[in-house]
């Protein structure tokens, strides 16, 4: 069946921009922020932003279908060009129609984006221990404090910043602070593992000032667990692109390769294991595609943003996004055997692919965290829950 327009355009961007070019992205010699630009020159830019902004209103069923092509290229460029959903998504959800007048519409029309501040060194995957401060002072907030990960805040135009509200053990606020704004340091870029076209930024805030208005309306703790439901689906989505290309690149591997006087490709055991990588790519494709259906079915609710506050973390995100990163890491471990010593070299793609699929099961809570969040979430009663 032909795929919709959108998704070979987006197959064609790759092609032209991402694929064959391994080294260059692995270099970190192109700057994040210019694939975000050349990606935006094929019509799709920040594609999830509703039409009344000016974007083209997709749900995450069309953008697990963009993401799994873009990671397919290369992980950290597709990284690069949605996780400005998360911090989107909030401000859509839970701002002012004046803030999002104001800043979403630039965005779109500027081919900008947005990043989101939440983590913290020491408080790690326990955001409720985090020591970014907000207080008022008249008619605006001031900010001050650390942040360790965030992709896109060296060239966002604006950041969702997640903050411990002065005084206070446990209320937070989630506050929207223009990139320009006087305080804001980026202490450096991170120098990953894998992902590494993407760029990921540690940063510093020291009395950033804001109108008090730019608060998004809630807990800022709920309001960014809402918040995480689209980006760690589309998370694992980009491990679905990179076990379809660590398939492809076998099979090339193997119309060249020879074992015991025939091809590889004619070989039973390299069959049987490609025929369950196609399984597991195959359920993979499912689980993408069913979360990205819960999450669309709210979201198209004319009570969408009380009923994620409702909900809260979804099921279907955790599962997702802990299924497709073990199963796309335990895809690519083992296709990089295949390759021999050439698949632990830099000669070989599959070891790049191998470090980049890596990050699903890191990124936005690690497995542990989100198994002990599915227990106490979905496991223990809820009259028993503390």
């Amino acid at each position: 069946m032909r795929a919709p327009e959108y998704v070979r355009t987006v197959q064609s961007f790759a092609r032209r921009e991402l694929i064959g070019q391994e080294q260059q992205l692995d270099s970190r010699a192109l700057p994040p922020e210019v694939l975000y630009q050349r990606f935006a020159e094929t019509g799709l830019g920040n594609w999830w932003v509703p039409k009344e902004y000016g974007g083209l209103g997709f749900g995450l069923q069309e953008s697990v279908k963009i993401v799994t092509e873009l990671a397919y290229g290369d992980a950290g460029a597709a990284f690069t060009l949605f996780i400005p959903v998360l911090t989107t998504s909030m401000l859509g959800w839970y701002g002012s129609d004046e803030l999002k007048d104001a800043h979403l519409n630039r965005m779109v029309a500027e081919n900008g984006c947005a990043a989101t501040l939440g983590s913290e060194h020491a408080a790690g995957s326990e955001l409720a221990r985090i020591t970014t401060t907000v207080r008022r002072e008249g008619d605006s907030l001031v900010l001050n404090g650390k942040k360790a990960f965030s992709t896109d805040a060296d060239f966002a135009q604006f950041l969702i910043v997640l903050a411990r509200v002065e005084g206070s053990t446990s209320e937070f606020l989630t506050v929207l602070v223009p990139r320009e704004t006087a305080g804001i340091t980026v202490d450096k870029r991170w120098d990953m593992i894998g992902l590494r076209s993407s760029g990921t930024y540690q940063i510093s805030l020291t009395d950033c000032r804001v109108p008090a208005g730019n608060a998004l309306k809630g807990n800022g703790l709920r309001l960014l667990e809402v918040g995480l439901n689209a980006s760690r689906i589309l998370i694992a989505s980009t491990a679905l692109g990179i076990a379809r290309r660590v398939r492809d690149v076998c099979m090339d591997y193997a119309k060249t390769k020879s074992v015991k006087g025939a091809p590889l490709a004619n070989n039973p055991v390299f069959a049987a294991k490609l025929g369950q990588f196609e399984m597991l790519i195959e359920v993979m494709t499912n689980q993408c595609e069913a979360a990205a259906r819960d999450y669309d079915a709210i979201a198209s609710r004319p009570d969408a943003g009380e009923e994620f506050l409702r909900v809260g973390t979804l099921k279907s995100a955790l599962t997702t996004k802990m299924f497709c990163g073990q199963t796309g890491w335990q895809i690519a471990s083992a296709a990089s055997e295949m390759f021999g010593g050439l698949g632990y070299t830099h000669e070989a793609v599959i070891g790049k692919l191998v470090r980049d699929v890596r990050y699903v099961s890191i990124v936005e809570a690690g497995d542990d965290v989100l198994r002990d969040l599915m227990f106490n979430r979905y496991v223990v009663p809820v009259s028993k829950r503390s």
